[in-house]
């Protein structure tokens, strides 16, 4: 009896997972008993089921007047905050990281070149803005992140937005405030990152690459004279 209740469960979760998909985020679905009736299912079945599709970040519950069940989409960093732990887990670090990343960034950057849109070109002109201002080392983890952000996006890659995301989030959040404690450092960066917007703003997709290939090695440059001082100190 279990099994069946379970795998009832199961099919239930899956059609309201569709019927979520089926519907712009924010949309509402119905309420507990309007979807009680279009599954045909008991409220324990239902509830057990939107508690799959809750996990997943496809629905949302909301109680009161307006309450009932709403559509939802997760994000990146919905998946960052599991992939992160399960690394740290593993002993990855910042240079694991950028290992990876180095590849996928610099075809996120080519594609920015190639596919830019004025929105982009506003967004990237409107952040260049900023560089300036932001100087202190957790203002500019936060603009790496925006920066990386705005570059995977403007790829149109899903895939590549999710790694991106890996390596700004897990890895700037941990070592961005001693990577960016030197001063000279964070003038160089918001150089790099002025330099790489503009070559995408240009549309020359060979610069592109060529910048993001220059802040990937000076970035691993950095960690690894980070990690002889270390070993100097201890």
């Amino acid at each position: 009896m279990a099994i069946a209740t379970e795998t009832l469960a199961t099919r239930t979760a899956r059609n309201l997972a569709n019927l979520s998909l089926a519907a712009d985020p924010g949309t509402h679905l119905g309420a507990e008993d309007d979807l009680l009736a279009r599954f045909g299912v008991s409220r324990p079945t239902l509830r057990q089921a939107a508690k799959l599709v809750e996990r997943d970040r496809l629905i949302s519950i909301r109680r009161g007047a307006q309450g009932g069940y709403y559509a939802e989409r997760p994000d990146a960093r919905d998946a960052i905050q599991s992939l992160a732990r399960f690394m740290r887990m593993k002993g990855a670090h910042l240079g694991h990281v950028i290992q990876v990343t180095r590849p996928v960034s610099e075809e996120a950057a080519v594609a920015a070149a190639r596919h830019r849109s004025a929105t982009d070109v506003e967004a990237l002109q409107a952040f260049i803005a900023t560089i300036d201002a932001r100087d202190t080392p957790r203002e500019l983890i936060a603009a790496e992140v925006e920066m990386a952000r705005l570059i995977s996006g403007m790829s149109g890659n899903p895939v590549v937005e999710l790694i991106l995301e890996i390596g700004y989030s897990f890895g700037l959040d941990e070592r961005g405030s001693d990577l960016y404690a030197d001063p000279d450092r964070r003038a160089r960066t918001r150089a790099m990152q002025r330099s790489l917007c503009q070559a995408i703003i240009d549309g020359d997709a060979d610069i592109a690459r060529l910048m993001m290939r220059r802040r990937s090695d000076q970035f691993d440059l950095w960690l690894h004279l980070g990690g002889i001082e270390e070993k100097k100190q201890a």
